[in-house]
């Protein structure tokens, strides 16, 4: 099920301040990621996004805990790893995620993963295509989701 931001306040951003940031890395595919995530953003009415573009996937961690450390709600990252000949993807992939995971848990801010992990390039443009499938918008749509949620936690 699809959630439309206009029909579930969960996914208004207004009043959060979000962070978004974008590895350069395979940018033909990484901007249309940005784009998604930013249509979503202004059409929730995040009250502040901050993005910062960074050289790949690997710097996703430590531009995240910055952001995160610096007092934004949740932090959206995007970045696009694409298997090739050699075990570079496995590792980058991998320690992408796990430093994105270790941020969140170590900094209690929500870190939508937005890494794009495939094997075919067609793969990464078809899901940073316009649109409601765009992952860009689905991963700043989950930030937002997360950031309420444990808004939702502390209220109550």
């Amino acid at each position: 099920m699809r959630i439309d931001a206009r029909d579930d306040g969960l996914t208004s951003a207004e009043g959060l301040r979000i962070g978004v940031v974008v590895a350069m890395f395979n940018e033909q595919i990484t901007s249309g990621l940005k784009a998604g995530a930013l249509e979503f953003l202004k059409e929730s009415g995040a009250t502040e996004v901050r993005v910062v573009d960074v050289p790949g996937a690997f710097e996703l961690p430590l531009f995240a805990q910055r952001l995160a450390r610096a007092g934004y709600d949740a932090v959206v990252c995007l970045g696009t790893v694409i298997e090739g000949d050699t075990d570079h993807y496995e590792h980058v992939a991998h320690r992408a995620s796990e430093g994105l995971m270790r941020v969140q848990l170590d900094t209690g801010v929500p870190i939508a993963f937005g890494i794009l992990t495939v094997r075919d390039v067609h793969a990464a443009v078809a899901r940073s295509q316009p649109g409601p499938e765009n992952k860009g918008r689905e991963a700043a749509m989950t930030a937002v989701q997360a950031a309420r949620a444990l808004e939702e936690m502390r209220i109550t």
